[in-house]
């Protein structure tokens, strides 16, 4: 569970983490990104372990609430949900569509973009 949150939290920062403040933004990077405990935020910050929990909980929420606005991430996984259907079928109905795939593979290169 705390996997699966710690990746949504990662997607969600990619998403959106040119939102948050200068602070915010930090806190997370180094306590998602970079691994870093709370005590050694606190300690780089000169500030409480207690803020620097606060902080990042505040500023999940910040990115929760994003994310329930604007779908972006939501609107991304299922395009590639979509697209990863797309390449299925045309791999087994139609192999030799070279201009279908380039397509798709246009689509892809457009997504990653």
């Amino acid at each position: 569970m705390e996997l699966e949150k710690n990746n949504r939290i990662n997607e969600l920062f990619d998403f959106y983490g040119m939102l948050l403040t200068q602070k915010q933004h930090e806190y997370i990077r180094l306590y998602y990104r970079d691994d870093y405990s709370l005590g050694e935020i606190a300690t780089h910050f000169a500030v409480s372990r207690q803020a620097v929990y606060d902080n990042i909980h505040r500023t999940e929420q910040i990115l929760n609430n994003y994310e329930q606005k604007l779908h972006l991430y939501q609107r991304y996984q299922n395009e590639n949900h979509l697209l990863q259907q797309m390449r299925q079928h045309v791999a087994t109905h139609y192999p030799t569509d070279q201009k279908l795939v380039e397509l798709i593979m246009q689509i892809e290169a457009e997504t990653d973009a």
